[in-house]
């Protein structure tokens, strides 16, 4: 591809100009996620009492922060001005919020838990690439949030677990049962 049809495909960036140096940002962990929410004080439950994160701060313009460490907050909550419907998948939007546990046995406890709370899972087990396991739920906006463990890790060489191993599975049981290779759950 040409500079000239690379730049026809970009957004413009204002005067940035495609080049071949090497961008120095140097991302260390996602930060935080903001969600934009119908009812702030019933999304802060959901965040507190199913999620187990902790309220920081709230501010003048009502937004919540929440942390799950040190960190001053990994998720904001910002309330609406308006009710629109979520983007359908498939449609340019926020597609999902994932974050990390422990272990896949800790997903077994999480599942149930969820299940219990009335949380309508939409999936479970082991999507392909990246081989992790996990639980995907809907919050109570109807924003999707995937609890992942065991995410493969890139190596020295810099390449991937090849796609004839991804070994997708339906279920975390399934997931747990046929660990792809080289991983113990």
């Amino acid at each position: 591809m040409s500079k000239e049809e690379a730049t026809m495909e970009m957004p413009q960036l204002g005067t940035m100009e495609l080049t071949a140096q090497t961008t120095p940002v140097r991302v260390k962990k996602l930060g935080h996620v903001v969600f934009t929410v119908s009812d702030i004080e019933r999304t802060t439950k959901f965040w507190t009492e199913i999620m187990g994160f902790q309220v920081s701060d709230r501010n003048e313009h009502g937004m919540v922060f929440l942390r799950h460490n040190s960190d001053h907050h990994t998720i904001a909550l910002v309330p609406a001005k308006s009710q629109r419907d979520l983007p359908k998948e498939g449609q340019p939007g926020f597609h999902h919020c994932a974050l990390e546990v422990a272990s896949a046995s800790e997903l077994f406890k999480i599942r149930e838990f969820l299940r219990a709370q009335g949380v309508k899972i939409v999936y479970e087990g082991r999507r392909g690439p990246g081989g992790n396991p996990g639980v995907e739920f809907l919050d109570p906006d109807g924003f999707q949030i995937e609890l992942y463990a065991s995410m493969d890790q890139i190596g020295l060489d810099g390449k991937s677990r090849p796609a004839d191993q991804w070994s997708r599975a339906k279920t975390l049981e399934e997931a747990v049962a046929n660990p792809v290779p080289g991983v113990k759950y």
